[in-house]
């Protein structure tokens, strides 16, 4: 693997907690993700389902983890399943995980080979009254049309077995996985140093002309260099009006001399991920009207990520970022107290030129899962991301940090990649 080992004790604490929260004589089924063909015989990058990889380790595809707290049988309380390695499968797509090397990584004593989970199960499944599956509960955007792995092994279990009582594993892991651990907390302070590195490499090469493309390049570098898994997202490298493109990512226009460019990135290492957002001028320079704009949006990005601690509902956060925002709007000559005082509730006048929410929770995935009617605790990781976009003037700045909730507020994960404007213009000048 490309990343540092990390110590099983911490899929070994995880499962432990998991399985405090199952319900009594239950059975929670895990599975990976699938290889995403491409086109003919070639495939994409494996990215592994994030709660298999919450409680074992294992970022391998064709893997099936069983837990089974209640079992007669103590070999048949936790089983990880994996695939074969074999002659064939060593010569075409070299090794896979070991019997011995999934052990050492999931800290699990029972490991078999895939094609033995259905026979496997069968000896004990009706010892069982409750089966917890997966299932992907985020907004559905991107698989809503797809079957996945996961969606498969809820048909073959309620065709096996149709009288059992079923339950949803992300009510489980959405609670569990939004406190993250100190090893996890190290693995996101990790992907952060890579992301540093790669800004730093950017700033050094923006040039006038360059095209967007070729900035993504130098992220992308430090990436593979530091030993990541890859971008934690398709980054976005946004020129002028492109930054006001909220996911613009085509990252194919020329940088003109006098644009700012939005950079919108983060970097998976280990299963864990930074999101951290800049703001750069082109010439090395911000313009009086830029540099305006990003100081304003700098404001909002420290006055409101003091809002991030223990208690806060999110909703509350929100409400009062949004009015940091409407002040800045104002002193920026883009609206008025009067427009303020006659908008229509449902739409504010702000959301003309701010039109997300700033903070979302980070983990094993970017948009981390949790509840956001649950109250911010120690331990959670989300981001703050104030932005304005100006579509009539071709500016869009948003700035981004990582935060992690300590006991009594909060600590910037993000706070070595530099943000003031007179470290950014002079580090570019001084390239």
């Amino acid at each position: 693997m490309r990343y540092e080992s990390i110590p099983s004790s911490l899929f070994i604490e995880n499962r432990k907690r998991f399985s405090e929260k199952m319900d009594s004589n239950s059975i929670a089924i895990l599975v990976s993700n699938d290889v995403m063909p491409n086109n003919a015989d070639d495939v994409m990058g494996f990215a592994q389902n994030n709660d298999l990889f919450y409680l074992s380790g294992i970022n391998q595809d064709e893997t099936i983890l069983v837990l089974f707290p209640n079992a007669y049988k103590e070999e048949n309380q936790i089983i990880l399943f994996i695939k074969e390695v074999n002659e064939h499968t060593k010569l075409w797509d070299g090794d896979f995980l070991t019997k011995e090397e999934a052990r050492a990584i999931s800290g699990i004593k029972n490991i078999k080979w895939t094609h033995e989970f259905e026979k496997t199960l069968q000896l004990f499944a009706f010892e069982a009254d409750t089966l917890y599956l997966g299932h992907n509960e985020h907004i559905k955007r991107v698989t809503n049309e797809m079957i996945t792995r996961q969606d498969r092994m809820i048909q073959w279990c309620k065709e096996k077995y149709p009288l059992h009582k079923y339950e949803r594993a992300a009510k489980i892991t959405r609670e569990l996985r939004p406190v993250k651990s100190e090893e996890e907390i190290a693995l996101i302070e990790k992907a952060t140093a890579i992301s540093i590195k790669g800004f730093e490499r950017l700033l050094k090469a923006v040039k006038p002309n360059i095209k967007e493309f070729e900035l993504e390049a130098e992220l992308i570098y430090e990436v593979v260099k530091n030993g990541a898994s890859r971008h934690a997202f398709r980054p976005i490298i946004a020129s002028g009006k492109n930054a006001c493109a909220l996911h613009y990512n085509t990252n194919d226009a020329i940088c003109n001399e006098n644009d700012m460019i939005l950079v919108d990135f983060g970097v998976c290492y280990a299963n864990y991920n930074s999101d951290t957002t800049r703001c750069v001028p082109v010439n090395g320079t911000f313009s009086a009207r830029q540099r305006e704009v990003y100081a304003s949006v700098l404001h909002c990005l420290k006055e409101g990520s003091k809002l991030l601690k223990p208690g806060v509902h999110h909703s509350d956060y929100e409400k009062q970022m949004a009015g940091l925002i409407e002040q800045e709007l104002i002193k920026l000559k883009l609206l008025t107290p009067e427009a303020i005082a006659s908008q229509d509730p449902d739409y504010p006048a702000y959301k003309k030129y701010f039109m997300h929410g700033t903070a979302h929770h980070l983990g094993l995935d970017v948009h981390d899962v949790g509840l956001y009617s649950r109250p911010l605790e120690k331990g959670m990781v989300l981001t703050c991301e104030p932005g304005i976009y100006i579509p009539e003037e071709g500016i869009g700045c948003r700035l981004e940090n990582d935060y992690l909730i300590t006991e009594d507020g909060n600590r910037n994960l993000s706070e070595a990649l530099p943000i003031e404007i007179e470290d950014i213009e002079k580090l570019m000048q001084h390239k």
